[in-house]
């Protein structure tokens, strides 16, 4: 998600913030290394727990190491890369843009990953200081569900290669589900709702937006269609 802030207060709106930086500088600070940190923190433990609720077969096979690290791994490419490609788009343009946790969304994000065994995606969001221009947002927003369906697609062929090799099968199986975490991160960010990304976007262009948005559905529900025809998602 994107948003914007001045240094100490918060908010979702189209307003003036911090005056815009040199344009292409690239900069970050301890709060938000720290404020990242403890997001991704608490995304893996969020996964580690939807794989062990909806893939209770898998922790018995490969250990509870190597779940977490997956889910690590899922952290990194769908939530941090997604962050990280506001956050670029934003500083190239010339803004202030930082990443800021929500203490709320994390408590319930873990609470949701416990009780239903599905992520629900909302750890904070990329602020973003003096940007008022609807088509810098709506590029800006659309960088991260982009860059999760770009690191999905990636993923995704890289499991339809592993499955050509002699490898077991379990491999391609767990990239595959790296691919359908990117797919949800895409497709959860562009609901045209309050602060997400998808709101931004459906402002600054329908269509791009509704192409966003068919393009992410059909890849996460592609991914799903597969992992439950592999045996590993259950209805």
């Amino acid at each position: 998600m994107s948003g914007r802030t001045p240094p100490y207060t918060y908010s979702y709106t189209y307003t003036v913030g911090p005056a815009p930086q040199r344009r292409g500088q690239l900069s970050t600070s301890r709060t938000e290394l720290m404020h990242l940190g403890i997001a991704f923190v608490v995304i893996t433990v969020d996964l580690t727990l939807v794989l062990s609720l909806d893939w209770p077969t898998l922790i018995p096979s490969v250990g509870l190491g190597a779940v977490v690290g997956l889910a690590a791994v899922g952290g990194m490419t769908g939530f941090l890369a997604h962050e990280i490609a506001h956050k670029i788009s934003a500083q190239r343009n010339g803004y202030w843009a930082e990443f800021r946790l929500s203490v709320v969304g994390l408590v319930f994000s873990l609470i949701f990953a416990y009780v239903v065994g599905a992520l629900f995606a909302a750890p904070g969001a990329t602020m973003i200081g003096g940007m008022v221009d609807r088509e810098h947002w709506g590029r800006t927003s659309l960088a991260g569900p982009l860059t999760n369906l770009g690191e999905g697609a990636v993923l995704s062929g890289v499991a339809a290669g592993l499955w050509y090799l002699p490898v077991s099968s379990l491999i391609p199986t767990l990239v595959l589900f790296l691919a359908y975490i990117n797919g949800v991160f895409a497709a959860f960010n562009l609901i045209p709702l309050g602060p997400l990304d998808g709101a931004k976007v459906f402002r600054w262009r329908r269509p791009v937006w509704a192409v966003g948005m068919a393009v992410s559905l059909a890849f996460a529900g592609g991914m799903i269609w597969v992992l439950y025809v592999r045996g590993v998602l259950a209805f």
